[in-house]
């Protein structure tokens, strides 16, 4: 059992490219067309649970399709090979860009992989915002996330947790709500307790070594964990600016070199989390750091995920009976429109200008470029890879590539290289 488990889910770890839809799809296609590991309706309503949990949805079906069919240990088996693959080829990309990262050939080629994820970012914008902008009330509040984050630069956890008050307070009493068995919910609560022990153990060993670096590390990335709405694209504006100006462990450009590469891996793209703690680790104290930041985040980052799914799966069905939990779930992700429209124009301001300030003014603080500082190869990129992706509808990892390779050549014959 457990070996057909590995090789399914290995295959499934290994061709996870594309982002959450395709990944989905392949699991739609290996778990339920092929193998009926999983009927129809038990995926679906799986995957809408998963959807509303904090962290990557793609990731945590996998985990419950393990479950599903050999408990706990199939729920490893499916999460684990669902990140590890990506993991490692990401623990290689930040090695390599550590070495070789400032290289002028090697900023070429990500000028292109930059244009390219302004247009990822614009299209992950536009699925989700079909998806939950289905009331005026749910525009409203995300124009509310998009003006409290660019305009007034509040915290992303607190956008969030306006948004859940308000959609909660939107909704009626849980009086229809389901019941659920006293022996379900105590399961619930044991599995939640002994995970919360299993996923902060590495606390203790790290405050008795007294590294304040992964102290740190450990507390932001568990911290990013739990306020994970609507996917990585979400929480990207927020940990920039965390890791960017607050911890000063990376620069703007190599915020986005870290996005673009883990744009071409396998695997969650909140794997970015694991690039950004190595490149800091190098920074701190060099490859051995590095790599323990890089496992520690990978750590809590998504162990998490597996509580929730093991806490969470046997309750789907009295969850899904609390109008007000699912209401705060789905203002949630409405703000997350305004949340990836914000992160968005971030994105192009600073792939667009080379130059962009902080501006403040009474409550407003924003920021604004440079228009004498406009970069033309990377707006006529971004304008390449938009027809790409948004029209013809390429393969990611195609489109990346036919833009590094243009913003390399178009480099190299103008002598900007």
């Amino acid at each position: 059992m457990t070996g057909e488990l590995i090789r399914v889910f290995g295959r499934i770890g290994l061709l996870s490219f594309g982002g959450p839809a395709a990944q989905i799809a392949l699991m739609h296609k290996e778990l339920v067309e092929q193998r009926q590991w999983l009927r129809e309706d038990q995926f679906l309503r799986a995957l809408s649970f998963c959807m509303l949990l904090p962290g990557p949805e793609a990731m945590q079906l996998a985990t419950y399709a393990g479950w599903k069919r050999h408990g706990i240990i199939g729920g490893l088996i499916g999460g684990w090979l669902f990140v590890l693959p990506g993991a490692v080829v990401i623990m290689a990309l930040a090695l390599a860009y550590g070495s070789y990262g400032n290289m002028a050939i090697v900023q070429a080629l990500f000028l292109g992989v930059k244009a390219t994820v302004v247009i990822i970012v614009i299209e992950a914008l536009i699925k989700i915002a079909k998806r939950a902008l289905i009331k005026p009330a749910h525009m409203i509040l995300a124009t509310f996330a998009f003006i409290a984050l660019f305009l007034f630069a509040l915290p992303f956890p607190l956008v969030i947790l306006l948004a859940a008050i308000i959609g909660a307070l939107g909704q009626p009493g849980e009086a229809a709500a389901r019941k659920v068995q006293s022996g379900t919910m105590r399961q619930s609560m044991r599995i939640i307790l002994i995970g919360a022990a299993i996923w902060a153990a590495p606390f203790g060993i790290i405050a008795l070594s007294g590294n304040t670096f992964l102290q740190e590390i450990g507390v932001f990335f568990s911290t990013l964990a739990v306020v994970t709405f609507g996917g990585a694209y979400a929480v990207l504006a927020y940990m920039t600016q965390e890791v960017v100006v607050s911890y000063a462990w990376l620069t703007t450009p190599q915020m986005m070199d870290a996005l673009g590469l883990a744009e071409t891996t396998p695997g969650p793209l909140i794997l970015v989390t694991q690039f950004v703690a190595m490149i800091a680790g190098l920074a701190e104290g060099g490859v051995s750091l590095a790599l323990l930041a890089g496992a520690l985040t990978l750590w809590v980052t998504f162990v998490p995920c597996f509580i929730w799914i093991f806490a969470g799966a046997p309750l789907i069905d009295w969850l899904d009976g609390r109008p007000r939990l699912r209401g705060a779930l789905a203002a949630i992700t409405a703000a997350v429109v305004g949340v990836i429209a914000n992160l968005s124009l971030w994105f192009a301001l600073h792939v667009f200008f080379a130059e962009v300030s902080n501006i403040s003014a009474g409550p407003i603080q924003t920021i604004w470029p440079n228009l004498m500082t406009l970069q033309p190869l990377a707006l006529g990129l971004a304008g390449i890879t938009g027809v790409l992706v948004l029209w013809r509808h390429w393969p990611l990892p195609l489109v990346l590539l036919v833009s590094a390779a243009l913003s390399l050549s178009v480099s190299a014959t103008t002598g900007m290289i």
